[in-house]
């Protein structure tokens, strides 16, 4: 009896650490100013002090995986092998194979000119005037940006009138050159990547998205207990100010 006792004593406290232990793998990625890393040195940015916040909160830890490009981050994702991504959009699609924390920031979509032509754009207010002003533009190859631009997109296409890039430092090279009137994607990166590049850009009045984000786990690989955990460590920093003051600091909202 007493040994039966002891065994059952062990089990429990085998489901307690289980149950504690919370750790999720991400891959990091180049995503300035929300994410990134200089040459050996630790990563940096908005969103990694964010995470690394609400992770530290809920008794949580990241297990950094090798930088990946956007897309094969995704698959691996869908396939179960990573656990956690940053700044997600809470899709339909997406819900298939993933849960979605409470919002930890909002992310801005515009669209943005060469600044010594911003004067012909700005009767560019919506994304039909845009479609119906035959402009180029161009767009990030991958994400969601927006009903708005997931309308367009389609005809964009067919009057070859949309380019896609991989990344912004091409994008915007793309647009130094010529290769399209306007540029759309994340606000906050752009800004960063033109001012890193001394391209000059300008917002036009068109903003095709201002949404929240979240922090997106694998439905695969974690558990609904962690989301909860992730949860309401985001209401406790949040309440307390903490995830404010870390998002002023990048001059977010």
């Amino acid at each position: 009896m007493q040994a039966r006792y002891w065994w059952s004593a062990i089990a429990a406290l085998g489901l307690a650490a289980q149950a504690s232990a919370c750790e999720m793998r991400l891959a990091l990625e180049q995503w300035p100013p929300y994410l990134y890393r200089q040459p050996n040195t630790a990563p940096s940015g908005l969103d990694w002090e964010l995470v690394q916040a609400i992770f530290k909160e809920a008794g949580c830890t990241l297990a950094v995986q090798a930088e990946l490009p956007t897309a094969r981050r995704q698959r691996l994702f869908e396939q179960g092998q990573l656990d956690l991504m940053l700044s997600a959009s809470n899709t339909p699609e997406r819900r298939r194979y993933a849960r979605f924390s409470l919002a930890y920031r909002h992310e801005t979509v515009g669209v943005f000119s060469r600044s010594n032509a911003r004067r012909h754009y700005q009767h560019i207010t919506s994304m039909e005037a845009l479609v119906d002003s035959k402009l180029a533009l161009l767009a990030p190859k991958v994400g969601w940006y927006g009903t708005a631009y997931a309308r367009a997109q389609p005809t964009l296409s067919a009057n070859g009138k949309l380019s896609t890039f991989a990344h912004f430092e091409q994008g915007l090279r793309m647009l130094d050159a010529g290769r399209a009137d306007l540029i759309l994607g994340d606000s906050g990166a752009l800004r960063y990547q033109a001012k890193v590049q001394g391209i000059a850009i300008s917002p036009l009045p068109l903003v095709a998205l201002r949404a929240p984000v979240h922090l997106m786990l694998n439905k695969r690989s974690t558990t609904r207990a962690e989301l909860e955990r992730i949860n309401a460590a985001i209401q406790r920093l949040e309440q307390h100010g903490v995830l404010g003051a870390i998002r002023s600091r990048y001059g977010e909202p």
